[in-house]
């Protein structure tokens, strides 16, 4: 998995995947928050040992990518300025359109993470996370992708996702779902405030792969009893390294791999929504400046 990375990169994603491991645990050990009822009650069952079922959350889990509407929530609120908000799509754009591990592409999405983070209160961030995801975020899960989380859940197994959106998000995205918990990209907090740099790197591509390993080694469980499902090529590491791999709404490269390879693939889109996968990066970066200008302008009318 690391043999396209410099050390430099493998160190950080290696990073990246401890300190997700490290939260997660922290979260599950710290103090119990007052929570509706899971959503499925086989997510409240003791499963300790048992295999793990990795879930992709942006267009694996739900439509769409999760920071972006947890983004368009801040700007909803006055929480962005609009050099943050366009930074932010910038780097989201090329972060998403690439398909590739280029250092620069992955910079420029490091940065617009920690442009909205820096300064601000962990606690007040994780109520505004708790809101944006009850307003904007619960509507867009896919029922397909749903049915598999339930499946494994009956089965007795856990459900974890595993993401490269913040850790604060992917938990309540978790626990709003019932699921038993979440690896994301960690932010470095000082005195509850976030600092603006992050903790190894993002939770993205080999990182996702070196948290489930993290993960795994914490939990006494194998990883070749254990099932993974991603929309992403770039999410090939996290795949390859778990016995169960699986492609859900995949792009061309994922979904080229996963025939070729014999992966069950998951098609929960409609037709023309499935048609979009294939479309150049150019035309994918300039629709996403167009979304970002759009809440500009309603922003400015205001």
């Amino acid at each position: 998995m690391w043999r396209y990375l410099r050390r430099a990169d493998r160190g950080r994603a290696v990073l990246a995947g401890e300190a997700s491991a490290a939260a997660a645990a922290e979260a599950r050990s710290g103090a119990a928050r007052s929570l509706p009822a899971p959503a499925d009650p086989a997510a409240g069952a003791d499963r300790t040992g048992a295999p793990i079922a990795f879930f992709d959350v942006d267009n694996t889990l739900m439509r769409g990518a999760s920071i972006y509407h947890f983004a368009r929530g801040l700007a909803a609120r006055d929480l962005f300025t609009t050099r943050d908000l366009l930074r932010f799509a910038w780097g989201q754009m090329l972060f998403r359109a690439s398909g590739t591990e280029q250092p620069q592409q992955i910079n420029a999405a490091r940065e617009a993470a920690l442009a909205f983070v820096a300064g601000h209160d962990v606690d007040d961030l994780v109520g505004l996370c708790e809101e944006i995801y009850d307003d904007t975020m619960a509507g867009r899960i896919w029922e397909g992708t749903r049915r598999l989380v339930h499946r494994h859940l009956a089965r007795g197994e856990r459900v974890w996702l595993v993401t490269a959106t913040p850790v604060e998000l992917a938990d309540i995205i978790k626990r709003r779902l019932g699921l038993d918990g979440a690896l994301g990209t960690v932010a470095e907090t000082v005195d509850g405030v976030y600092t603006g740099r992050l903790v190894g790197d993002l939770l993205h591509g080999p990182a996702k792969a070196a948290a489930a390993e993290a993960l795994a080694r914490r939990e006494g469980v194998d990883l070749d009893d254990c099932t993974a499902y991603s929309d992403s090529s770039n999410d090939l590491p996290l795949l390859a390294a778990v016995g169960r791999p699986n492609a859900v709404n995949p792009d061309d490269a994922l979904r080229g791999h996963a025939l070729a390879a014999g992966w069950p693939v998951h098609e929960f889109r409609t037709h023309r929504a499935a048609l979009r996968v294939g479309v150049p990066a150019a035309l994918t970066g300039a629709v996403a400046g167009g979304v970002a200008v759009t809440v500009l302008r309603r922003r400015t009318r205001r």
